[in-house]
């Protein structure tokens, strides 16, 4: 009887399956967010406009002579990430800075319009009107950004004031989704 139970026990260990091993799985989940922002990576250009009064003695020497600062163009170098970002362009008056008064007959000021391309998307700002000219959507980009300036001219075409002139054109690329 001995060896029938152990005859039993043997063939019931060697037929017995193993157990299954039971698996289980996790994850790790990765969150993250890039916020939609905008960069000049060239964020300055100058134009030496030089001279900026006509010369010669006929009746327009002394004036402006427009063709120092229309068709001046300047390229800036940007990017913006955010599906609605955008450029806009604030046109500040080229000012005499020596002289605060003009008198009657003489300038110093020069008006000017400025246009900034961004991404085949452009806007503009002229600086006869303090406020900043309307902004327009570049959505994603990088690249250039061309600043040109025309339609140059005085408050009342009279002869410029000699002393140094400065002005300046803001440009301001703003991040949205």
């Amino acid at each position: 009887m001995r060896k029938l139970i152990l005859a039993s026990a043997v063939l019931a260990a060697a037929t017995a399956t193993p157990a299954l091993a039971q698996t289980s799985t996790g994850k790790v989940t990765i969150n993250g967010a890039v916020a939609p922002r905008c960069l000049f990576t060239t964020t300055d250009a100058v134009v030496n406009a030089g001279e900026l009064a006509l010369p010669g003695t006929g009746t327009t020497a002394g004036r402006l002579d427009t063709s120092k600062l229309d068709g001046q163009a300047r390229t800036l170098v940007g990017w913006c990430n955010g599906t609605a970002s955008s450029v806009k362009v604030e046109a500040k008056p080229v000012v005499n800075t020596t002289v605060l008064t003009a008198p009657t007959g003489f300038d110093r000021v020069v008006n000017y319009t400025a246009t900034a391309v961004a991404n085949g998307v452009s806007a503009s700002d002229g600086s006869v009107d303090p406020a900043v000219g309307a902004s327009a959507t570049v959505a994603v980009f990088t690249g250039d950004v061309v600043v040109t300036l025309s339609g140059s001219s005085t408050p009342t075409g009279g002869l410029l004031v000699a002393g140094t002139y400065l002005g300046e054109t803001v440009i301001t690329l703003s991040g949205a989704n």
